[in-house]
């Protein structure tokens, strides 16, 4: 029995502590429904109220929307456009096999291969009978052409082409097509919202749509292809290979440039943030042209020009660094007979402010040949205007610009071979002065031999005036006449010194 007794209280203490266990671990709850009992049905709504602080008329939210109006209005007028053209290689394995096992295709050179090349781009819609701005580099040398609107392949044909902005208009077959509305790029402000439209990569990403901002205006030198009259729009929306030729349009829904550019990073080409856009300012007035004619006729004056630096402002008295420098004016030009010389430094154009060389070049090729324009230039330090009878931009205009061999520039001045102060210099001479120009050969018998001048001399300054180049002592000797006493300071080792020489020629 006393057994028995054990055995009892064991058990009960045991049955106790499970019963114990379990109301612990249930928080002394009733048991849970389990997974074969059914739940009732949850109902998910978007009717939501918005928090306090974020009105449903928010202006994130009519950020949004606008984002959505503009891309409904511009990318019905986006197209994408193809071109295939023949590409001619040797069979690199000619040098080792020779090529008697290719034959003689065609009439084509024994060893030679024909490769089709295809090529993607997107333009924009601008007439409803089918005329189609794109890039000049989308369409260069394409033996065909196609345009896709809505899914729908055409064929295209060439109007026109301008390499000198990288623009073209192709044509449709079409009628009642959506037209992009043309803005004023003039208008556009660094900071503004602006999207890019077009086909990325690959067709399948036909009417892609990126947002961003205007992140500078009348970019130049940004080393895109052989383009000379530059005045990009730069913008961070994403610019990719495919979306050349495309869109780019303000909030309100209007083209204010033509995508062409992007600078990458690496093989894939794809966008770093910089991207450029054609302004349509620019775009129109080329465009116009070559719907009428198939071709581009400029304005032009017959001076090569460039942009002063502080130096330059300095030597020539001038108010500010905004302007363009004559650096040559072409024989029996325009400009020639209007007056203008080397040296002088246009500010105004028809009452327009000069930034630079770059805006004047665009200025005047704006103009159609024989309009008269005026010009606001600086000679000397004083302010002179000209009229100007705008000739016809030459086709070879190298060829145009250059110069009669007797009137070729020199280095060489009063008897001295001038030379720009360089490192290599500046160590042959052990030259010491920071700045000025090098006198890198004194002709025997000259005035300048005459008064001691010798290579490695540094002339400083001309009429106490600072040169930091041959181009700026050159400037300041054509202010001189014939016969003329011009005083240079001459720096050497053991110390500075003045020399004046008689003007004969230069």
């Amino acid at each position: 029995m006393p057994k028995r007794k054990t055995y009892a209280v064991v058990l009960s203490t045991l049955l106790v502590g499970i019963v114990l266990g379990l109301i612990l671990a249930s928080n002394f709850e009733l048991p849970k429904p389990g997974l074969a009992e059914s739940h009732a049905p949850v109902k998910l709504s978007r009717e939501t109220s918005p928090p306090e602080n974020l009105p449903e008329t928010s202006d994130l939210m009519a950020t949004s929307k606008a984002y959505v109006q503009v891309a409904k209005m511009i990318m019905p007028t986006v197209v994408g456009v193809t071109s295939e053209s023949v590409v001619r290689v040797r069979n690199p394995l000619d040098f080792f096999t020779g090529d008697w096992w290719h034959g003689n295709p065609r009439g084509r050179r024994r060893g030679e291969g024909e490769y089709r090349q295809e090529g993607l781009g997107s333009g924009v819609i601008i007439t409803p009978d089918g005329y189609i701005v794109t890039n000049n580099h989308v369409i260069r040398e394409a033996e065909k052409i196609a345009v896709f609107v809505d899914r729908k392949k055409y064929t295209a044909k060439v109007i026109g082409s301008d390499s000198e902005t990288d623009l073209a208009v192709i044509k449709i077959d079409e009628k009642n097509l959506p037209i992009a509305k043309f803005g004023n790029s003039d208008e556009l402000e660094v900071g503004e919202l602006v999207l890019a439209v077009g086909n990325p990569f690959f067709l399948q990403l036909a009417h892609s749509v990126t947002a961003g901002i205007v992140s500078g205006k009348g970019r130049t030198s940004v080393g895109v292809g052989d383009i000379n009259y530059e005045d990009f729009i730069q913008t961070d929306a994403a610019i990719n290979p495919g979306n050349s030729g495309g869109a780019l349009v303000n909030l309100k829904g209007e083209l204010v440039g033509i995508n062409t550019a992007i600078v990458s990073n690496g093989w894939g080409g794809g966008n770093v943030g910089i991207g450029f856009a054609i302004p349509i300012n620019l775009a129109q007035q080329i465009v116009e042209q070559l719907i009428a004619t198939g071709k581009v006729v400029r304005g032009w004056m017959g001076v090569s020009i460039g942009s002063a630096e502080q130096e330059t402002v300095e030597e020539l008295n001038l108010p500010s660094l905004d302007g363009a420098l004559v650096e040559r004016v072409t024989s029996d030009s325009p400009a020639e007979k209007a007056g203008l010389k080397k040296g002088d430094f246009i500010v105004e154009l028809n009452g327009i402010h000069i930034r630079d060389h770059n805006q004047l070049m665009n200025q005047v090729a704006a103009y159609a040949p024989g309009t008269n324009v005026t010009i606001k230039f600086f000679r000397g330090g004083d302010e002179k205007v000209a009229r100007v009878k705008l000739g016809e931009r030459p086709e070879n205009l190298a060829l145009a610009e250059e110069e009669e061999p007797e009137k070729a520039e020199s280095n060489f001045f009063l008897g001295m071979m001038l030379e720009d102060l360089t490192d290599d210099l500046r160590q042959e001479y052990d030259i010491t002065a920071s700045s000025g120009v090098v006198v890198a050969g004194v002709e025997s018998g000259s005035q300048a031999s005459k008064e001691g001048i010798r290579p490695g001399d540094v002339i400083r300054e001309v009429n106490r005036k600072s040169v930091a180049s041959v181009a700026a002592l050159r400037r300041q000797l054509e202010q001189s006449k014939p016969g003329d006493l011009v005083l240079l300071r001459i720096s050497r080792q053991s110390g500075n010194f003045f020399v004046a020489l008689k003007v004969e020629k230069y």
